[in-house]
């Protein structure tokens, strides 16, 4: 894509400036809108943001702004990275005044609490004017500061329309940042969006002392869950198989970055959610996505024991070890 390309993040958390971070070098502006005025500030001046990825230099080119009309102002790709609950409010503000031939990306992995839609729905119900073709999703396995600091990452980027998901691969990939394309939506979202919820269980099984016999029977049979409820809604079961499932699912169920995975480990050890959500101010999707995963699996008619499980966990105060004990204790059947 042409230097007059300009690229807009909607969200400036760890993952949000990550992106900036990456991204910059692909274009020759780059705006970052952050929601706190405050950090804005010290963002600005330090060139660092400090709450959510402390340590980690913005390149020259990016312009960081706490002001919505500054951020959508000549925008030619739009990527939001807000967390779930705020999507739809924020793009009611924002799609309304941008260029209709922008492309819209979310990258946010969760799903809208009541309605049960997929942020991609979301964008499409905000922007009735703006042709579907101009929105796509990013997922993958990504730890923002593993990406900040340039190592080696794949991710896939999906769309309705191939040209629009081949523009976004084309600007967005560079020497540490590959992207994959795929027509597969309903697929992309609900793996990025359920993984999160098995990740909260993998924590639980790491707080409680388990090895990794059960981590690897957790992940194997959450991508099962998560694989029968994503084909029933629609999708195809390869790209389950794929970055966007398989790739996250083992990522935040494993690794020591992830958000959720630690809610599961303090959950474990006895600390009530509550607790664990005002220590940080850090975002884990799974605990909103968990019960709207479960909503879904209900509509779908599909069990998903691990999700609702995790749900009984985070929203009904059951305890962990009993959690555990009741996914061993289900009646038996075949893989």
């Amino acid at each position: 894509m042409g230097p007059e390309v300009t690229l807009s993040i909607l969200g400036g958390g760890g993952w949000g400036t990550a992106l900036a971070i990456v991204l910059a070098p692909r274009f020759e502006r780059v705006r970052l809108w952050v929601f706190e005025s405050d950090l804005a500030a010290r963002m600005i001046a330090s060139r660092e943001n400090d709450v959510f990825l402390a340590g980690l230099s913005l390149p020259d080119n990016v312009e960081v702004v706490s002001d919505l009309q500054a951020v959508i102002d000549g925008a030619s790709i739009l990527l939001g990275v807000v967390p779930s609950h705020y999507a739809r409010p924020l793009y009611q503000r924002v799609l309304p005044a941008l260029d209709p031939a922008a492309i819209v990306v979310s990258a946010t992995k969760g799903l809208e609490s009541g309605t049960l839609l997929r942020m991609s729905q979301v964008l499409s119900q905000v922007a009735r004017s703006k042709s579907e073709a101009r929105i796509a999703v990013l997922s993958g396995p990504t730890f923002a500061r593993e990406v900040a600091r340039g190592e080696p990452t794949a991710l896939v980027v999906a769309s309705s329309d191939a040209s629009t998901a081949a523009t976004v691969q084309t600007a967005f990939s560079g020497p540490s940042f590959r992207l994959y394309t795929n027509g597969d939506l309903i697929g992309v979202e609900i793996g990025g969006a359920l993984k999160n919820v098995i990740a909260i269980a993998a924590g639980v099984v790491h707080g409680l002392g388990l090895g990794n016999n059960t981590q690897a029977a957790l992940i194997t049979r959450g991508l099962a869950e998560i694989t029968r409820l994503a084909v029933a809604m629609g999708a195809q079961s390869a790209t389950l198989a794929g970055l966007a499932g398989l790739g996250d699912l083992v990522l935040t169920c494993g690794g020591e970055l992830s958000r959720n995975r630690r809610v599961g480990m303090e959950l474990a050890r006895g600390r009530s959610l509550a607790e664990i959500t005002a220590s940080t101010p850090m975002i884990a999707e799974g605990v909103e996505t968990c019960g709207a995963a479960v909503a879904l699996g209900e509509q779908y008619d599909v069990d998903l024991p691990i999700i609702r499980q995790m749900d009984a966990v985070l929203h009904r105060g059951k305890d962990p070890r009993e959690a555990i004990r009741d996914l061993m204790d289900r009646s038996l059947k075949g893989e």
